[in-house]
């Protein structure tokens, strides 16, 4: 088993804080530190809570009733989130659509229709317009592939079939979709 230092671990506990969106349980933040250690973990979290008591005024890592933890703004600055807040980049229907054509790329817009209905020309559109797809024409046909912009927003690197194995290493797609 690989044994992981303090450093990697705090960074492990950061990125699953700040990432997950929601509270996790002491079991998950044991897990992701990759300490497999109660005590460790805790250690590390107070290191953590501490230096973000140092470094910002408006957020914190708080632990909840029930014994998980959150990173999250201060209550007393909920006005000024609701004020600055934005609402996601991309719809949850134009998010599937994406992932749909980055696993099948490269998928013509008949394939995009017949499996996610017609809906897909505003997704597509929208798509376009954040450059994250792009459109090939042979003749009558159009294609989708993905663009460079999607791969460097979403932390992909390499060639589409790297692409493929890395956002859906279960092949279930079609059941989401």
């Amino acid at each position: 088993m690989l044994k992981i230092n303090n450093k990697e671990s705090i960074s492990r506990l950061e990125v699953a804080l700040y990432v997950s969106g929601r509270p996790l349980s002491l079991e998950e933040l044991i897990k992701a530190s990759g300490t497999e250690s109660k005590r460790k973990t805790m250690l590390l979290l107070d290191r953590i809570i501490q230096k973000t008591k140092s470094a910002f005024n408006a957020i914190e890592i708080a632990m909840l009733p029930d014994k998980s933890y959150v990173f999250q703004i201060k209550p007393e600055y909920s006005i000024i989130v609701r004020r600055y807040a934005s609402k996601p980049t991309i719809s949850g229907a134009t998010l599937k659509t994406l992932s749909y054509i980055a696993y099948m790329q490269p998928i013509s817009s008949k394939q995009l229709v017949e499996t996610r209905g017609t809906g897909v020309y505003m997704h597509l559109k929208e798509l376009r317009r954040l450059d994250y797809v792009k459109r090939d024409s042979a003749g009558r046909l159009k294609t989708y592939t993905t663009t460079e912009k999607f791969q460097k927003y979403f932390g992909l690197d390499g060639d589409i079939e790297y692409i493929k194995k890395k956002l859906f290493k279960n092949k279930r797609i079609n059941q989401n979709i």
